[in-house]
């Protein structure tokens, strides 16, 4: 059995309007009564919120780089029973890391065309006209057997400019789903790692009826879907066991910590643990009865002033740490350590199970996929992207780390009795 038939939402770079449309067509179809199952390609953790809030059902990240084939398979097959698949590209279409024999690119274009799913592309057309069609064709042509579908324009100056643009296409035999004019009102808030988490948007219902009402307006959905297709089939596809960190997992969430891939909590549940959800920001320390603390990324530099006053949360964490193991990945590592110096150089006391001391003051990118290697021989598959600057960093390395190059990164993780933690996000275990 075959599940739905989808298609690929993506663009020639970063900031084209992809996500606006994205959203825009997950609400459209919802609102037809349609059910649709969205999907994220690449490492992104904040994207598949706002597909869930837009769709209705949990979005998953498919990544080449970091997952194996059981895994793409089992979370492909999510949507079965869905009448529509939307998947997000990341990046340029064609954008990932160069091949190495073992895994994919993490492109977003090795995801359309393993899974069938013709590519969408979005393209920019501001300061462009007929010159626009040889984008798309080139898009169209690099890769021959790879599905492409059409374009949405996007950032249209004017109705002589709409048809300027579509006549080029029609000369190069490019299928126009839409044109969208400039409009600020439907583009999503920003920060440094891309958007405002959903759960921090206090109007996302509007901006997502908003949304929809733009696409309804300017896209032909019933073509769209139409031109949806799909070689993923259901049969035989669940999903790999992930081994949970304990049986009682006390996860921090709230807007400081959440950054969690939805595989990751579903795998950990189906295996058996219970998820006991404690919140920082609103000073509730770990369940004590539980077998692990595990403190998720997210942005602890916009409230180290809260969680450094946190007296509750920061005394139940540290009574935890003296018996039992507390992990913290990127952001939960940086709240961890020592201290936490924000972007207007004020240094907020942290946790203290770590010696880490990290930095907003001078921001320094740390972006890329990572392989970690345990001292036990596993190996784990994640990515990392922030934006602090370690200024110290004493403890125990936690894993041998390399990028998607090989390349040694040594200032990713470190351990310290119980505490240990990592500036990388686990996205799979290696199983070969």
């Amino acid at each position: 059995m075959s599940v739905a038939p989808g298609l690929m939402i993506s663009a020639p770079a970063s900031g084209t309007g992809k996500t606006t449309l994205m959203l825009g067509l997950l609400r459209a179809y919802r609102d037809a009564g349609l059910t649709v199952q969205a999907f994220k390609s690449g490492p992104d953790y904040i994207d598949p919120a706002f597909h869930h809030a837009a769709s209705g059902r949990p979005s998953y990240n498919l990544d080449t780089w970091s997952m194996d084939a059981p895994l793409l398979n089992g979370l492909s097959a999510r949507a079965q029973g869905a009448d529509l698949v939307l998947a997000e590209g990341s990046m340029g279409l064609f954008d990932g890391v160069p091949h190495n024999g073992r895994t994919g690119t993490g492109a977003s274009a090795d995801m359309a065309q393993r899974n069938g799913w013709p590519v969408v592309l979005v393209i920019d057309v501001s300061g462009q006209a007929q010159s626009a069609a040889a984008t798309a064709l080139g898009f169209r042509s690099l890769r021959p057997d790879m599905p492409f579908a059409g374009v949405v324009l996007n950032r249209v100056a004017s109705p002589r400019h709409e048809r300027l643009i579509r006549d080029g296409m029609q000369a190069a035999g490019i299928t126009v789903f839409g044109s969208l004019p400039r409009n600020k009102s439907t583009e999503m808030p920003e920060r440094h790692l891309g958007l405002v988490q959903a759960l921090e948007h206090e109007g996302i219902d509007t901006l997502l009826d908003d949304a929809a009402q733009f696409v309804r307006d300017n896209v032909d959905l019933d073509a769209l879907r139409a031109a949806a297709g799909s070689v993923v089939s259901a049969d035989a596809a669940p999903m790999p066991t992930v081994v949970p960190p304990g049986q009682r997992i006390a996860l921090a969430q709230d807007a400081a910590f959440s950054f969690v891939y939805p595989h990751i909590m579903e795998g950990w549940r189906a295996a058996g643990a219970e998820i006991l959800p404690f919140s920082p920001l609103a000073d509730q320390a770990p369940d004590a009865s539980a077998d692990v603390v595990w403190l998720p990324g997210g942005y602890p530099e916009l409230h180290a002033g809260t969680i450094a006053a946190a007296k509750t949360y920061l005394s139940g964490l540290r009574d935890f740490a003296q018996t039992k193991p507390v992990h913290g990945e990127c952001g939960g590592y940086m709240a961890m350590g020592q201290a936490l110096i924000d972007k207007d150089g004020v240094r907020h006391e942290m946790a203290g199970l770590l010696g880490l001391v990290t930095s907003y003051q001078k921001r320094k990118m740390h972006l890329g996929y990572r392989m970690a290697t345990l001292p036990n021989g596993q190996k784990l598959r994640g990515h990392e992207f922030h934006y602090s600057s370690i200024l110290e960093q004493p403890d125990a390395p936690l894993a041998d780390v390399t990028d998607a190059n090989g390349q040694a990164v040594p200032e990713t993780g470190s351990q310290r009795g119980h505490a240990s933690g990592t500036f990388f996000h686990l996205i799979a275990a290696e199983t070969a």
